[in-house]
């Protein structure tokens, strides 16, 4: 007698072919529970607010401004993930709506001194400097000293999150939360912050941060916040 199909069982590749889709099942369950529990939306506000602390830390005791750089996607763009990285700069700078005043007063400062020490400089040798040089190279210094460049440490990593994990940016700055595009959170030397607010959502899932500017201090609350008023 012929043992038919259904007596001898399933064979290895349909064993392998079976337990392929139930662990795909089981996937599609964890991450459909994920977001609407918005578990990883959670997370990320808990590692957001450690590295707002780490960088808080980082410009008090380093003497530098350092920023926390957000990358947004559009809002049609659901595919793109949102990352966050530090950037700090060479010494302490204001955050760029003050910066060109700055660089201005610097540079104006500079032109002064360049002018008060070239009158003790012979000038007039072939190997001295002039004035224009001068005042470039001081020019320079100033510039270079107010430019931002990537920063990382043990508790500052450039962080990439599941697309379904979205984030908004308030400061105090600005009248509307950023919500695509850039957005930036600056850390000052002298031991404070921006008053600011950052929105981790996922799905139907809200936390938000709150940044106190003079401590530094990331508070997570397990809600929709509205952007302050005054």
């Amino acid at each position: 007698m012929k043992t038919t199909r259904s007596q001898r069982g399933l064979t290895l590749i349909e064993l392998t072919v079976a337990l392929g889709i139930v662990v795909l099942l089981f996937a599609a369950v964890v991450f459909g529970v994920g977001a609407l529990t918005g578990a990883k939306a959670k997370e990320t506000s808990t590692e957001l607010a450690g590295t707002i602390r780490a960088l808080y830390d980082t410009a008090a005791l380093s003497g530098r401004t350092c920023r926390l750089v957000f990358t947004l996607p559009q809002p049609r763009d659901e595919e793109s993930p949102t990352t966050w990285r530090a950037e700090c700069a060479k010494a302490g700078a204001t955050a760029s709506a003050r910066r060109d005043d700055e660089l201005k007063d610097a540079r104006a400062a500079a032109k002064d001194k360049v002018k008060d020490d070239a009158r003790f400089r012979r000038l007039d040798s072939d190997d001295a400097p002039t004035l224009q040089q001068l005042q470039e190279q001081e020019k320079n210094r100033v510039e270079e000293a107010a430019k931002f460049s990537d920063f990382s440490s043990e508790d500052v990593v450039e962080h990439t999150l599941p697309s379904s994990v979205k984030i908004e940016v308030w400061t105090v700055k600005q009248r509307e939360a950023v919500k695509s595009g850039i957005a930036y959170l600056y850390f000052f030397p002298q031991g404070y912050t921006e008053r600011a607010q950052v929105w981790v959502r996922q799905g139907d899932n809200a936390w938000t941060l709150t940044i106190s500017p003079l401590t530094g201090k990331t508070k997570i609350h397990n809600e929709d916040l509205e952007v302050p008023r005054s």
